[in-house]
């Protein structure tokens, strides 16, 4: 698109990260700005599980996550070996879905970004009922085959997108500012402005 950008047109589907079920397939254009600026995604999924059992099985999740006898802590997840201990599966899935809007953020025509590890993450206990995680994240960014750690602080209340604020720093490289607050869903990434933490 002249004076804009790159404007991509895609079909995929979906599966469901933990079972491997088909979860729907989906229509998405992405723009790549000219300006250095995130892409501009709009999204459509049509879904093959009712939106009723995905909401039961977020609040079972919920569940999990809040009734612990004491707050979460865990570091290196996937392990060296790959594995991930059942009990850490929620707090791996909570930083696969937050570390998807740093992703979305930093990703350009060129570079893309997958999440390598946890390194550390801990959980805050809050009066609110939302739980709020504190997390290291090794990104690994293709093509340059360089692991960039970021600090993630995520909320999340079933029924509402997560909320993920960010900051990043390039191994070697100086600190990079992160996001001020990211929003985001199933439905498609939105953001909302706010402090940097």
């Amino acid at each position: 698109i002249p004076e804009s950008g790159h404007k991509y047109y895609l079909q995929f589907s979906t599966e469901d990260y933990r079972t491997g079920e088909d979860a729907g397939n989906c229509l998405a254009t992405v723009l790549f700005p000219k300006k250095k600026s995130r892409p501009v995604v709009s999204i459509k999924c049509s879904h093959t599980k009712d939106q009723k059992e995905i909401q039961e099985e977020d609040n079972k999740f919920y569940q999990r996550i809040r009734h612990q006898s004491k707050p979460i802590t865990a570091n290196n997840i996937p392990d060296s070996y790959g594995n991930i201990e059942p009990a850490l599966e929620p707090v791996w899935a909570l930083a696969v879905a937050g570390s998807s809007s740093i992703m979305w953020e930093k990703s350009t025509e060129t570079l893309g970004y997958f999440l390598a590890q946890v390194k550390s993450a801990r959980q805050w206990i809050r009066k609110d009922d939302f739980v709020e995680f504190d997390y290291t994240v090794l990104l690994h960014e293709m093509p340059t085959q360089e692991i960039i750690s970021c600090h993630m602080r995520l909320t999340w209340l079933p029924g509402q997108p997560l909320k993920v604020k960010h900051f990043c720093a390039p191994e070697g490289h100086g600190a990079e500012q992160g996001s001020g607050a990211e929003a985001g869903s199933a439905a498609g990434p939105s953001a909302e402005k706010g402090a940097s933490f």
